[in-house]
């Protein structure tokens, strides 16, 4: 994956998508793609195996159907909700593609999603239609416009004064998976504020020390992670017993042995949360202190 802090590798192109003629010349690009997402977020993929598929836009262009990631690399992609005879998940396809592949499977479920699930007009309720080649939903009756949606969420590796790292089982969880805490950041309040929140609620713990490291997006349904690494200003545990089962904390050998023999099961590759506990194992995850 690519590094914390990098460009984007997609050019959105925000300031052509009004342009009616523009957008319909990248359609009829030989070159142009044109991805579907069906019912269950899953992308279409080509018949190599988890490779995205060489298929370009046929057929005349339909605004409200057809929606405008961008350029990657000067090639146009575009998205629609479709069934697809091959398909596969972000969790299966986030830890094989190419960066640029990556952000492109990421941002077609997200639009297609939105476009799903938000059809009226969160104000009067009117149905809505597509504008900006997909970025935008234009209400007819109220004249407001509506834009994709992501909903913020903390996500975070706490460290004790002897570099331990916490982990947690939630109870919905097979037996043996932990990960990092994370939960939503609520209304009116700030990421930092999420981080002591959740905290204290999942694990009774206080903080001395909170540092940001990075984000993703993740949507399922629309969620923008964003990863914090935190110092616990003490080492008793109390779980809420709700959403977390139990929680302990790792050496980074422990963990290593625990995950060796099938003890722990970590996040998948996918996840920022697999690239947070990786870098703490490897030993380069920030210090919270800065």
């Amino acid at each position: 994956m690519s590094g914390w802090g990098e460009a984007g590798l997609l050019d959105r192109c925000e300031h052509l998508r009004g342009d009616a003629a523009w957008v319909l010349r990248q359609w009829g690009d030989p070159a142009a793609l044109l991805l579907a997402v069906d019912s269950a977020g899953l992308v279409s993929v080509g018949g190599a195996g988890l490779s995205l598929p060489d298929r370009h836009p046929s057929g005349a262009y339909d605004p409200q159907a057809h929606y405008l990631l961008g350029l990657t690399q000067g090639r146009p992609v575009f998205v629609e909700a479709g069934e697809s005879q091959q398909a596969g998940g972000l969790r299966e396809l986030m830890p094989v593609l190419p960066d640029a592949e990556r952000e492109l499977v990421v941002a077609a479920v997200a639009l297609v999603n939105w476009h799903r699930t938000s059809p009226h007009c969160g104000r009067c309720g009117a149905l809505t239609e597509v504008t900006a080649a997909g970025l935008v939903r234009h209400c007819p009756a109220c004249g407001r416009d509506r834009f994709p949606r992501s909903d913020p969420a903390i996500i975070v590796a706490i460290l004790d004064a002897d570099d331990r790292l916490l982990l947690g089982h939630q109870a919905v969880w097979p037996t043996g998976r932990m990960s990092i805490l994370a939960g939503f950041v609520s209304a009116g309040e700030s990421l930092e504020q999420a981080v002591h929140r959740e905290v204290a609620e999942e694990a009774g713990l206080r903080l001395s020390g909170v540092r940001y490291v990075g984000s993703q997006p993740w949507p399922f349904p629309r969620s923008l992670m964003l990863g914090f690494v935190a110092r616990a200003a003490g080492t008793g545990i109390e779980v809420d017993g709700v959403e977390i089962e139990h929680a302990r904390w790792f050496t980074r050998d422990e963990l290593t042995a625990a995950v060796e023999s099938d003890e722990v099961g970590l996040p998948g590759e996918a996840s920022i949360a697999h690239r947070i506990v990786a870098q703490w194992r490897a030993g380069i995850l920030p210090s919270p202190e800065g």
